[in-house]
């Protein structure tokens, strides 16, 4: 539902132009388009929305750090700060265990009744509509992304998935087992206790709902690490959640870096369940800090190179469209981005040259303007990485069709980027850029294509665009991935599961499935005496 609103948005920009300047010659003589300068940000347009919390929320009070020290919070379109956060580390993550822990063994909220949880689930989410332009304000200025993108489709969304969250409160329930002797056996499903949760940047409110809102629904209590690039919203969600009647202690936000205030919390004894969602090698070190500390399970989301597979058959400029919103959506900035683009040998001359043609139209620009499709890209880090990974693949001989650069002098603006010719040993082909940087792969046969989309470390989602439903049967049972997209992308209803095989994570997000992570599962065997029937 919300991918299709995103969808529609990318449509409607399609009108919209930006400003080339003139063919240049670069790296080995290809002929390359260079955006002009005049498509990055120069007069920003400055919300009209006030910074109000920026300190820790612990116990249902805002708190400085224990040791009074701040971070900066930054503009990717200007690079200057925009607000000084709390910085968090080990004291105030025992400061917020300690209130989560006493809120579930002593407070109301797992002694309430399901439906009470759950109105207060659904007044949150009537808040978060009601703040929805307040929200999509700080999401787009701490983030980089389109002020649209955030306002018409990612809040709407953090209010649908608590809603739905809020629908299964009461209907989590055990089973009643038949035995093999004379016992009445029931199963029990408990809230799991004090749940750690670490969020990353690209998506900070979405997946702050994919995360608190099933830990919530079965009653646990919570402690939050927000990504140290994108702060703010998280603090102001919490707020709203506590405006709605959730009690003190239940919702506890730190922020603060990976190192000092994410380590602590996965490695916390009195911490009964981790979710992490980022890079897979941050992933992995977050898994070992809960196997060694109290063996804590972990749910993990982790990185993805998804392939994106356009078969013969397909409409051209249907797939040049959706394999282009697949992939440059969000910057680029997408774990499960379409970022291996395998197009038909017959079609893949003319897929080339339209796929280029769109994302030289693409509108890169201040996200506030109306029309712009990519803002700029999360902080310096990134904006290095994706250059190198440019760098890498002119100097791999893949063949530059379009961008290659960034845009202006201020501000982390990547031109949107498209490579050709693309080798499965490359790194723009192994690793996962997160960013507006498309691959575009040949292949000749539907086994062959199957072989080389497996053959990654990761599993995270695929995307197949095919006419032929035994061709699209095919591809979708054989590929080793958590979600396959036929001729659509990116569409993340509330129900549907996500997550991934291999490296790409374990566990699920969203949906029944996402529930299993925050229960304990008791079985009651109780003694029957003289039972009329088992």
């Amino acid at each position: 539902m919300a991918a299709r609103r995103i969808s529609s948005l990318l449509s409607r920009s399609l009108s919209a132009s930006v400003l080339l300047s003139p063919a240049r010659n670069i790296s080995r003589g290809k002929a390359i388009h260079k955006f002009s300068t005049a498509a990055a940000v120069e007069n920003v347009i400055i919300p009209e929305v006030q910074i109000n919390y920026t300190q820790h929320l612990i116990n249902g009070k805002w708190v400085d750090s224990a040791s009074g020290k701040t971070f900066p919070a930054y503009d990717p379109r200007t690079e200057q700060v925009i607000a000084h956060v709390a910085e968090g580390d080990a004291e105030d993550i025992n400061r917020a265990v300690a209130a989560a822990r006493k809120a579930f063994d002593e407070g109301p909220w797992p002694k309430m009744t399901p439906y009470e949880r759950s109105m207060i689930l659904l007044r949150f989410a009537d808040l978060v509509e009601k703040h929805n332009d307040e929200l999509a304000a700080l999401e787009s200025w701490n983030n980089g992304k389109p002020y649209e993108q955030a306002a018409k489709a990612e809040i709407p969304t953090l209010a649908r998935l608590f809603r739905y969250y809020a629908g299964w409160a009461d209907k989590i329930h055990g089973l009643t087992l038949p035995a093999d002797s004379e016992h009445h056996v029931q199963t029990l499903h408990e809230p799991i206790g004090v749940v750690g949760q670490i969020v990353p940047w690209n998506f900070p409110l979405v997946l702050f709902a994919w995360k608190v809102g099933p830990a919530l629904a079965c009653g646990n209590t919570i402690v939050l690490k927000s990504a140290e690039q994108t702060p703010l919203t998280a603090l102001y969600a919490a707020k709203l959640l506590h405006e709605a009647g959730l009690p003190p202690g239940v919702l506890n936000v730190v922020s603060g870096y990976g190192p000092t205030a994410g380590a602590p919390l996965a490695s916390h004894m009195d911490v009964d369940k981790l979710s992490f969602t980022g890079s897979t090698e941050t992933g992995q070190i977050v898994f070992e800090l809960a196997a060694r500390s109290n063996l804590k399970p972990v749910t993990l989301e982790l990185g993805g190179k998804s392939p994106f597979i356009i078969c013969e058959d397909a409409d051209v400029d249907k797939a040049v469209e959706l394999a282009h919103f697949a992939l440059f959506f969000n910057q680029g900035q997408c774990c499960c981005a379409g970022s291996r683009t395998y197009v038909h040998e017959r079609v893949y001359d003319e897929f080339v040259e339209k796929a280029t043609a769109r994302a030289l139209k693409r509108v890169v620009g201040d996200p506030f303007k109306k029309g712009v499709e990519q803002g700029p890209q999360i902080d310096t880090e990134q904006f290095e990485k994706i250059l190198r990974y440019i760098r890498s693949g002119i100097d791999s001989d893949a063949k530059l069709e379009c961008g290659g650069d960034r845009i202006g002098s201020k501000g982390f603006f990547v031109q949107p980027t498209v490579f050709s010719n693309v080798k499965d040993d490359m790194l723009i082909a192994q690793d996962e850029i997160f960013g507006p940087v498309q691959s575009i792969l040949k292949f000749k046969d539907i086994n062959e294509v199957i072989r080389r989309s497996n053959t990654t470390k990761y599993g995270l989602a695929a995307g197949v665009f095919t006419k032929n439903i035994d061709t699209a049967n095919t591809l979708s049972r054989a590929l080793r991935a958590g979600t396959v997209w036929v001729n659509c992308f990116d569409v993340f209803d509330a129900g549907i599961p996500f997550g991934g095989y291999k490296m790409s994570g374990m566990g699920r997000e969203k949906g029944i499935y996402s529930l299993n992570a925050y229960l304990q599962v008791k079985a009651v065997v109780t003694p029957l005496k003289n039972p009329a029937w088992l």
